[in-house]
């Protein structure tokens, strides 16, 4: 039941340096794109896999740069007693205090034993492994592990292709799920044997023309070959254990089983083995998986489980995945300046519901936390505007929404920005918020952005907007709530001093107030309000917003340039 302790990594790929101390159990790696996830997986892979060579090329440098070597090391604990002995290993063996997550040069009573494991590769392009201690490096001492120890540590991995491991091939789960081996080399012998003569029978009659030119020309030139004859070529015939492989009760072969299907059957073998490989790498966990197949596969791994039954790394980009883990079970990943850092996100207060309720936004580098579902389509709907009119979209530059749900937008707000990420809160006015979440927000560099003069976004929009895109916003609450709601509505707003058709006829401040009104009614609930939906909104935006944005009231575009500078601003990043 081996465990990674600590993974130091320095010059490979995109990360110049990154050391982390990862749980024994699931460990999900999150963050926008090339943020370095799948290298991580890859270093341990390359560390402790059962490999005699690995072909290293320039680009697996850090910045092409061959002149600083790649170094990988993956420290291990809870060693069985091979891996302790003190014979083989015990130059080597270092501590490793579990409560701070340091590594002691050498064991101690209070410390845990382990072992590291160090992957080196210069400009040769040659790698080499070897165990480290400060002791053996102090007297220039080197080895590596026994093979047999190396086998027994290598992780298994879900790969896009899961094949390999439905068939007893070297390093395959169902070699370690038990001592069994099925041995077929006596009856292939024979198989082949038979197939041999079989097939030179019938190849006599199909190949005869170039039989007979083969054997003309062997002796012409005095090459005593005999009755020349086509048969299959023994040495060309595979005889060993990797031949076997498991079939369904119709003898279809289990590796033509569906992707999701082979990464769940796998991952479901690993448990069975988990006494001798208890480590798992999964690379996009989502790959090939309908989303109930995705929380199959996240239980079977043991997400769910108090002792972990296996030590489990995985990268994501599925907000279906992020739901059913558990925040102290999820790491971002990102770059800080000249080194990679690994954030835990449960370490932070207010994380697991905020995961709930807004996954997709741990997976950008920028969050707007809106303060409700109206703010949200209406940005998606001005985005929408700006790429059809050739600007850049913020979405695609790594910006991503959430919804604040109102009195909770700057908790969630502060969840992001404490796990390092770029937060703006675009916020009702109506409503004060708690005094202390706000100054710890803009504290921390949060920007905040809030409509004028206690306006919810309805009214702002009815203040705001010109005289033809207010009765162009009218229309679309008609086509959203029909004419006769509308009516009412209006009438109720104005104490009947209004109504639909007045309102259609002339702008007027009076009627920008009413509309504003009517437009808001129990805007908490949504009730009776016209705009409730990300939908509805998002149609304003892209339709009413965007096109009066040159002719609109001054602060309101300030407040939309602002916030898509803002979001261009991310598309900046390393």
């Amino acid at each position: 039941m081996s465990r990674i302790r600590k993974i130091e990594i320095q010059h490979f790929r995109c990360i110049q340096k990154l050391d982390w101390t990862p749980s024994a159990g699931i460990n999900c790696l999150i963050g926008h794109g090339d943020s370095g996830k799948s290298t991580v997986l890859d270093a341990i892979d390359l560390c402790l896999g059962a490999r005699r060579t690995v072909q290293f090329v320039d680009t697996d440098f850090y910045k092409l740069d061959v002149s600083r070597p790649i170094q990988i090391s993956i420290t291990i604990g809870e060693l069985d007693d091979a891996l302790k002995n003190l014979d083989a290993y015990g130059y080597y063996h270092r501590g490793f205090d579990i409560a701070t997550g340091n590594l002691l040069s050498e064991p101690e009573a209070k410390a845990e034993t382990v072992l590291t494991l160090r992957l080196r590769v210069g400009a040769d392009l040659e790698p080499s492994w070897s165990l480290y201690s400060e002791r053996a490096e102090a007297q220039n001492q080197t080895r590596n592990l026994n093979w047999v120890d190396r086998v027994m540590l290598a992780p298994t991995r879900l790969g896009a292709s899961g094949e390999a491991n439905l068939g007893w091939r070297k390093g395959s789960i169902l070699n370690r799920i038990s001592d069994e081996n099925a041995d077929a080399s006596a009856i292939l012998v024979s198989a082949a044997r038979d197939a041999r003569k079989a097939f030179g029978d019938t190849a006599k009659s199909q190949v005869s023309e170039t039989l007979a030119v083969v054997k003309k020309a062997a002796g012409e030139l005095g090459i005593p070959v005999g009755d020349v004859t086509a048969m299959l070529d023994a040495n060309s015939m595979s005889l060993t254990s990797g031949t076997i492989s498991l079939h369904d009760s119709d003898g279809v072969p289990l590796r033509s089983l569906g992707l999701g299907s082979t990464r769940l059957l796998i991952a479901g073998l690993q448990r069975e083995a988990a006494d001798q490989a208890s480590i798992i790498l999964v690379d996009e966990i989502e790959h090939g998986l309908e989303p109930h197949r995705i929380i199959r596969l996240i239980s079977s791994l043991g997400a769910k489980e108090a002792t972990p039954p296996l030590q489990v790394f995985l990268t994501t980009h599925s907000p279906v995945a992020l739901r059913e883990l558990s925040a102290d079970q999820l790491y971002i990943i990102r770059r800080v300046t000249n080194r990679h850092e690994v954030r835990n996100v449960g370490s932070h207060d207010d994380m697991q519901s905020t995961v709930r309720a807004c996954p997709e936004a741990f997976l950008a580098p920028s969050v707007i936390v809106c303060e409700g579902a109206s703010e949200i389509g209406l940005i998606r709907g001005l985005d929408i505007s700006r790429t059809e009119n050739g600007r850049s979209s913020i979405m695609a530059l790594g910006v991503t929404l959430a919804d604040g749900h109102g009195k909770t937008t700057f908790r969630r707000a502060n969840a992001f920005i404490a796990l390092g990420y770029r937060t703006l809160i675009l916020n009702d006015s109506d409503e004060k918020p708690d005094e202390e979440e706000e100054a710890n927000f803009v504290h921390a560099g949060g920007l905040v952005l809030t409509w004028r003069n206690g306006n919810v976004l309805e009214k702002e929009l009815f203040a705001s907007l010109s005289d033809a895109a207010v009765k162009k916003l009218i229309e679309a609450a008609v086509d959203n709530v029909g004419d006769v709601g509308i009516d009412e509505n209006i009438k109720s707003a104005s104490g009947n001093a209004l109504n639909l058709a007045k309102c259609r006829d002339s702008v007027t401040n009076e009627t920008r107030l009413a509309l504003g009104k009517a437009a808001s009614a129990n805007h908490k609930t949504r009730k009776a309000s016209w705009f409730k939906s990300v939908t509805a909104m998002e149609q304003v935006g892209r339709e009413v917003l965007a096109p009066d944005l040159a002719t609109c009231d001054a602060k309101l575009r300030t407040i939309i340039e602002e916030l898509f500078a803002w979001g261009n601003d991310g598309g900046k990043r390393d």
